[in-house]
C-alpha cells in the first residue's frame, strides 16, 4: 500500500459522482476553507478552486467517472492523486457516511499522509485498454452461449457433439433436437454466437491495427513466450502499462492477484484476505497464458503434471501462472526474450 505524503498549502478532497460532486478544501493547518456541493462540470470545478491553485493537490476516489477530473487537472497543471477505493474504505470507515463527510475525509487523509494511492493510468492509452476489456467481456458472453447449447444437449441425454461448436462450420446441430421449443432455444443461442463472432472479429482486427504500442520492444518480448500471441500480449501490456510501476516482483504478483496474503497473530495463521485487491484483468491474462503455454509447450505440461501429484491440478496451474508472471517481470526489466531452459530449470 502506497500513501501520498507530500505537503501542500491546500488539500482538495472530491467525492465524485456522475452529475454532482462534493468539494472540501483544507489549508495546511487543517482549517476548512471551502465545503460545497456542485455540478460535476469542469468550469464549476475550476471556479471553485480559483483562489487555492498556487499549491493545491486534488484527491478523488477511484471510480468510473475519474477520467475527466484527472485530465482536467493535468491540463491545468494541478496535482491530482487517485485513491484506492478498497483501502480507503478500510481507513476512513465510520458510523455515518455521506458525500459531505467523505469529501472532508479524503482531504484529511491527504493532509495526514494516509491517503492510499491508486495508479493514474495515462489518458492516451485508456480507450484502447477499455476496448480490450470490453472484448474480454463479450468473449465471456459468447462462451456462456456455447455452454448453454451444451447444457440443452445434456438435458435431453443426447450424444456429445462430435466437433467443437466454437467453430462456425460445426454448428449444424439443430436436427438432433426433436421438440420445436428445444430447437428454437438452441437456434437462438447459435444465432447470437454468430453475431458475437462477427463483432469480435471486427474488434480484434481494429485493435491490432489501431493499438498504439508505447513499448514495441515489450510487446515483442511478451510474444516470445509459448502461446502468447498478438491479442494476449496487448492485454498484458495495456493492463500493466509499464513494468517500472512495480519496485519488486512481489508487488507485480500482488497487483496481478497471484498471491494469497495471510493474517497472522502470535505466529498462527488466522485467515486470508485481499482477494479483491489487484487487477482482475491481469489475473485473467495470466490464467489464459497458462492454458496457452500448456497447449504449445510439452515442458509446461510436464511441469503441471509434476506439481499436480503433490498439490492438485488447480494449485499446480496457479504455480505455473506465478512462474509466468515472475518471468514476465524479469523479461521486461532486463529486456530479455523468454528462455525456456531457464524457465523450466527448477
Amino acid at each position: 500500500m502506497r500513501f501520498y505524503d507530500q505537503q501542500h498549502d491546500f488539500y482538495c478532497g472530491v467525492d465524485l459522482h456522475t452529475r454532482r460532486m462534493y468539494l472540501c478544501i483544507l489549508d495546511r493547518e487543517g482549517n476548512k476553507r471551502l465545503h460545497r456541493n456542485m455540478r460535476a462540470k469542469p468550469l464549476d470545478f475550476l471556479n471553485a478552486i480559483k483562489g487555492f491553485r498556487d499549491d493545491l493537490v486534488v484527491g478523488a476516489e477511484c471510480m468510473f467517472t475519474w477520467y475527466w477530473l484527472a485530465d482536467l487537472c493535468l491540463d491545468e497543471n494541478i496535482k491530482f492523486v487517485l485513491g484506492h477505493a478498497l483501502y480507503m474504505k478500510a481507513i476512513h470507515g465510520g458510523k455515518k457516511k455521506d458525500d459531505k463527510i467523505d469529501s472532508e475525509k479524503i482531504a484529511r487523509l491527504m493532509r495526514g499522509g494516509t491517503f492510499p494511492m491508486s495508479y493514474v493510468y495515462p489518458r492516451e492509452m485508456r480507450a484502447t485498454r477499455d476496448l480490450l476489456r470490453r472484448r474480454t467481456f463479450l468473449m465471456r458472453r459468447r462462451s456462456e452461449l456455447l455452454a448453454h447449447v451444451q447444457m440443452v444437449n445434456h438435458q435431453y441425454n443426447l450424444d456429445p457433439f462430435e466437433k467443437q461448436l466454437q467453430y462456425a462450420c460445426n454448428r449444424d446441430v439443430l436436427d438432433r433436437f426433436e421438440q420445436d421449443s428445444a430447437r428454437q432455444n438452441v437456434e437462438a443461442d447459435l444465432q447470437m454466437i454468430g453475431h458475437y463472432d462477427q463483432l469480435l472479429k471486427q474488434l480484434e482486427s481494429n485493435l491490432l491495427r489501431q493499438a498504439k504500442l508505447h513499448d514495441r520492444q515489450a510487446c515483442f518480448l511478451l510474444q516470445t513466450m509459448p502461446g502468447v500471441g498478438n491479442l494476449l500480449s496487448l492485454v498484458l501490456l495495456y493492463e500493466m502499462h509499464t513494468i517500472d510501476r512495480f519496485a519488486t516482483v512481489g508487488d507485480f504478483l500482488s497487483y496481478a492477484r497471484l498471491v494469497t496474503p495471510k493474517h497472522t497473530s502470535d505466529g498462527k495463521v488466522t485467515g486470508h484476505s485481499g482477494a479483491k485487491i489487484g487487477n482482475p484483468h491481469l489475473k485473467w491474462a495470466f490464467s489464459e497464458a497458462v492454458l496457452m503455454m500448456m497447449r504449445h509447450s510439452e515442458d509446461a505440461q510436464h511441469f503441471v503434471a509434476r506439481k499436480e501429484k503433490k498439490h492438485g491440478k488447480a494449485r499446480a496451474m496457479t504455480m505455473l501462472a506465478r512462474k509466468i508472471a515472475r518471468a514476465v517481470y524479469q523479461m521486461l526489466k532486463r529486456k530479455e526474450a523468454f528462455d525456456a531452459v531457464k524457465f523450466f530449470a527448477n
